[in-house]
């Protein structure tokens, strides 16, 4: 029995300090909050494997650009609707609701991860704070877990996991808080006309 106790209070005493270092939920919320617009470079890992780089544009609420360096691709949010723009088949964008994918969660205007059913995970790994939510009231689009640094507190990357299972990892890089961003960058109509020019 001395023993049992000796154990758990060992493990009492190595858990103490990872719970202390996890940021709490109502900050990471203000932090998300508080983005307005930023842009940076970022590393895409896709579900086969491949890797992609490019350029991100950020401007809350709902709006977000994916500009990717070596192939004629962008995926861009803006009206409430993302749309994919493959150079090489599709030049009027593959279009569905924005709230049908888990970025919506860190794109909408008020950000509660404290809400009801929304995170599932929420822990720190001994040099971040990773976040598991979806939307409780659309559970079935998939999951996105995000990974913060803190002090500062600072949004690092996020993993989507789709309906399928498949998941994409996007790693930020040189992310870049506030500035002006030109609004266009978010219009998909523009971007359909940009590449529809005759129409």
């Amino acid at each position: 029995m001395k023993r049992f106790a000796l154990s758990f209070a060992l493990l009492v005493a190595l858990a103490a300090p990872a719970l202390a270092d996890r940021v709490p939920l109502s900050q990471l919320s203000r932090y998300l909050e508080g983005i307005t617009t930023a842009e940076g470079t970022f590393t895409q890992i896709n579900s086969d494997g491949t890797i992609s780089t490019g350029d991100i544009y950020i401007q809350r609420p709902g709006r977000i650009r994916f500009e990717y360096d070596a192939e004629d691709l962008l995926v861009m949010a803006g009206g409430g609707q993302v749309a994919i723009f493959d150079g090489r088949s599709n030049s009027r964008g593959e279009q569905y609701p924005l709230a049908e994918t888990p970025l919506n969660l860190i794109l909408s205007r008020d950000v509660d991860l404290a809400r009801s059913g929304m995170v599932i995970g929420h822990e720190f790994d001994g040099t971040a704070t990773r976040v598991l939510a979806q939307d409780p009231d659309r559970p079935e689009v998939g999951t996105i877990e995000l990974v913060f640094t803190g002090d500062p507190v600072e949004l690092r990357q996020w993993i989507i996991t789709d309906s399928t299972g498949a998941q994409t990892t996007v790693v930020l890089g040189n992310l870049r808080e506030g500035g002006q961003i030109p609004s266009r960058l978010f219009s998909i109509p523009l971007e359909i006309r940009s590449r529809n020019p005759g129409d």
